[in-house]
């Protein structure tokens, strides 16, 4: 990343940090910058999340390790991780009509973490996400041996946790991202 597309994106990150207090109070943008310094692999990160329509913004900081917490703030799943199936392992037991990848995968392949339930339920509280998409969340082990995978999204004013098969793949379901920095 050239310094122009450091400074462009540091401004975006910064606006939307500015227009969305609420995401993250008590948090001042000196902080993230400070942290996004020590950090420099992070931006690579960031600008994926940026590029594939994410929309990146801090929701909060982990209370264990201090970690700024960066999750996707688009108001639906992001447009450019959509039409994947949950992983690897249904990607490659699909026989035809095989989507691009997998959300398990691509978020390997950034540098992210897929939203845990509590996660996905937890951004919920900071706005409407997901009012016309669905997002593949993390998914238990013991729903996953089955051949299951968990998706969420908002309806009806109430936020619902779903099930579909793993190798499923549609058009309006993608992935958040959740990146520590």
């Amino acid at each position: 990343m050239n310094k122009t597309e450091r400074d462009q994106l540091l401004r975006t990150l910064r606006s939307r940090f500015e227009e969305h207090p609420a995401r993250h109070a008590g948090l001042a943008w000196a902080q993230v910058l400070a942290r996004l310094d020590a950090a420099p692999a992070a931006l690579k990160t960031l600008a994926a999340m940026e590029a594939s329509g994410g929309e990146p913004d801090v929701i909060g900081v982990d209370a264990g390790s201090g970690e700024l917490l960066f999750c996707d703030c688009a108001a639906e799943s992001p447009s450019g991780r959509r039409s994947l199936c949950f992983d690897e392992d249904a990607l490659h037991a699909r026989k035809e009509n095989k989507p691009q990848g997998s959300a398990a995968g691509l978020a390997q392949e950034m540098g992210v973490e897929l939203l845990s339930e509590a996660q996905y339920r937890a951004l919920q509280e900071l706005g409407e996400f997901d009012l016309k998409t669905s997002s593949w969340i993390a998914t238990p082990d013991e729903v996953r041996a089955l051949g299951g995978a968990l998706f969420g999204d908002r309806r009806y004013g109430r936020v619902f946790v779903y099930h579909n098969g793993a190798q499923s793949y549609y058009a309006a379901r993608g992935f958040r991202a959740l990146l520590r920095v």
